[in-house]
């Protein structure tokens, strides 16, 4: 009988390890790819201050988007935490494609190679951040999940895991499809 009570006590403390350092590695996955998604953002947010000073040589009139831009900028700097990023973030991506909107407007900035090169880059940039994204929304649901899920919701209450916010959309009506009308 007491051999018995040791062997069950060894599984369930031995379960108990395994279920807190899993939900360990992915407290860590989370952090590493909410790292990752800053580092991107960084980028993005680095070469704007380049796409304006281009921009501002070549299309003169067009001061009150540029300047939407830096405030985007400044506004995204600013904040912390993946919900309020994504919608600090979603007026800056707004703002960037006027600017190569106005772009398409004046064929000589078109032409200069430092304006083709950081448009190569800031699309790069997009591509990476939106892969970030993906994995950190990925990884985040595995967490998530992995509280949530009995028995290892036992082991997460006593641990204090909470769970993680999704880089994501607020609003659901910004996700819709577009009607088109022909």
């Amino acid at each position: 009988m007491t051999t018995a009570l040791v062997v069950a006590a060894g599984v369930i403390g031995g379960w108990a390890i395994l279920t807190f350092n899993r939900l360990i590695s992915l407290r860590q996955l989370s952090d590493n790819a909410w790292a990752d998604i800053d580092v991107q953002l960084k980028r993005r947010h680095d070469l704007i201050p380049a796409v304006v000073s281009v921009v501002k040589g070549h299309a003169a009139y067009e001061q009150e988007t540029l300047e939407a831009v830096v405030q985007a900028r400044s506004r995204a700097l600013a904040v912390a935490g993946p919900a309020a990023r994504a919608r600090a973030e979603e007026p800056l991506e707004g703002s960037l494609h006027r600017i190569f909107a106005i772009a398409e407007a004046y064929p000589e900035l078109r032409a200069v190679a430092s304006f083709a090169e950081l448009q190569r880059t800031l699309a790069e940039v997009e591509d990476h951040l939106q892969n970030a994204r993906r994995y950190y929304n990925a990884v985040v649901r595995d967490f998530n999940t992995g509280i949530a899920q009995f028995p290892a919701n036992l082991v997460a209450g006593i641990a204090r895991f909470r769970p993680r916010e999704f880089f994501g959309l607020d609003d659901a009506s910004e996700g819709a499809v577009p009607r088109v009308t022909t």
